[in-house]
């Protein structure tokens, strides 16, 4: 190998090592929210409500966030592919991490009345805005340096910050837990929160070290002026493909927010101890991390649609089993069921960083993915939770809930079947 390749090699592993740092401390603030929307803010903004209720307005607060992403995606999205791809990392990191900070603050309802959900809800939002501008910048620093054939494989590692920062979110709760009930409501569930400030300095440290996409400095070079004005009103003009990116991502958004977020709440409403569902979620999160990188990996090989419709199907099978399994109220079982369901999920989501960075062209690349990603987030995980309470508060039955998962998968097998095959593809003539 010679000097550029070696060099060459050395400055993918920062990228993507940057971006996995990245990630991971974004998503450990994100998922942190949804851990405590299912655990403790029904309670803390929402104490004057029925239980059942205060948790549907609970994870009506997590849905603000998602409802955020898309903007963040078009606003990041815009300027990532106007001016570049890494101020724009730095600065969602930014907002996230003093977000997640501040919501450690918050006073209670019983301290300030309504302010308390109101100031929750604006700061969930901001955090929706910075992550929906974090994935597709994340990915396309990766995407754009590495080789074609091996876009999957470098995916994979950089989408391994989702689990590390869902093991890294659920390792702080799991430990806070064990707290008296007391001290968790009063004051242990904002030691997450805090932690943030600490994590966002390593983050930054870590982002600015790296190089600006090689991909996107020669399209800039190249069109000279002529770029799009707006990506976004550009992708609108021929929507099929964003339409196509949003509905494939339904089906691994939808899981995630079943077997993480919205699990929380039903195994503790059927008897399980709170500790009990977080130490499953790490054996999740674990599973998480080994198969997100295979399965990517897989899709260099095989191509992206196979190994996603894969566990689309999987899921549609698999749905009643799932809940069929956690409703035997067994530690054992439960764990079972939410790692398969993992090792199911991680086959939809592994190849999206791929799949959605090849569906775009260059200079509408960044606004496309985090479009299509953020839109699917929205669809599938912003609201899965709150329909999922809702339904469940209707109907005390697992029916619904695994009609709603299959549903989901579904909706990701026919959009896989409407797109063509994109591994291999050249960036430069998307």
């Amino acid at each position: 190998m010679n000097e550029a390749s070696v060099a060459d090699s050395a400055l993918l592993r920062r990228v993507a090592l940057s971006s996995l740092l990245g990630t991971a401390i974004e998503y450990y603030d994100f998922l942190v929210y949804g851990t405590m929307s299912a655990l403790v803010f029904g309670l803390v903004f929402f104490p004057d409500s029925d239980p059942a209720v205060a948790t549907i307005a609970a994870f009506g607060t997590l849905a603000a966030g998602y409802v955020a992403r898309p903007v963040g995606g078009i606003v990041f999205g815009h300027f990532g592919d106007r001016i570049g791809r890494k101020s724009m990392l730095v600065l969602t990191m930014t907002l996230m991490g003093t977000a997640s900070f501040l919501i450690g603050l918050l006073p209670s309802f019983a301290a300030v009345g309504v302010a308390a959900p109101i100031l929750l809800v604006a700061l969930r939002v901001i955090q929706g805005v910075a992550i929906g501008g974090e994935w597709g910048g994340a990915t396309l620093m990766v995407t754009e340096h590495a080789e074609a054939h091996r876009r999957g494989f470098w995916n994979g590692v950089m989408q391994m910050g989702s689990p590390i920062g869902s093991l890294l979110s659920v390792a702080v709760v799991t430990v806070i837990t064990l707290l008296p009930d007391e001290s968790f409501l009063s004051w242990g569930w904002r030691i997450p929160f805090l932690v943030s400030l600490l994590l966002l300095a390593v983050g930054i440290y870590v982002r600015l070290s790296v190089t600006e996409s090689p991909v996107f400095e020669a399209a800039r070079k190249e069109a000279a002026g002529n770029a799009p004005r707006v990506p976004f009103v550009e992708i609108l003009r021929r929507p099929r493909t964003l339409v196509l990116a949003c509905a494939v991502g339904i089906g691994p958004f939808a899981l995630t927010a079943l077997i993480s977020t919205y699990m929380i709440s039903y195994a503790t409403a059927i008897g399980y101890h709170r500790t009990d569902v977080m130490t499953a979620l790490i054996f999740t999160s674990l599973t998480g991390l080994i198969a997100i990188p295979f399965f990517s990996a897989l899709s260099d090989h095989v191509g992206r649609r196979l190994v996603m419709v894969a566990g689309a199907i999987g899921i549609i099978g698999y749905a009643w089993p799932f809940y069929a399994l956690v409703d035997m109220r067994s530690q054992a079982y439960l764990t079972a069921a939410m790692v398969i369901a993992q090792l199911i999920q991680s086959m939809m989501y592994a190849p999206l960083g791929a799949l959605f960075s090849e569906m775009f062209g260059t200079t509408v690349r960044y606004t496309g993915a985090s479009m299509g990603y953020q839109l699917a987030a929205l669809l599938g995980a912003g609201f899965t939770p709150l329909i999922a309470s809702a339904l469940h508060a209707q109907e005390v039955s697992r029916t619904p809930l695994v009609a709603l998962a299959a549903g989901c998968g579904l909706v990701t097998v026919v959009a896989v079947w409407r797109i063509s095959e994109t591994r291999g593809t050249d960036l430069t003539t998307v």
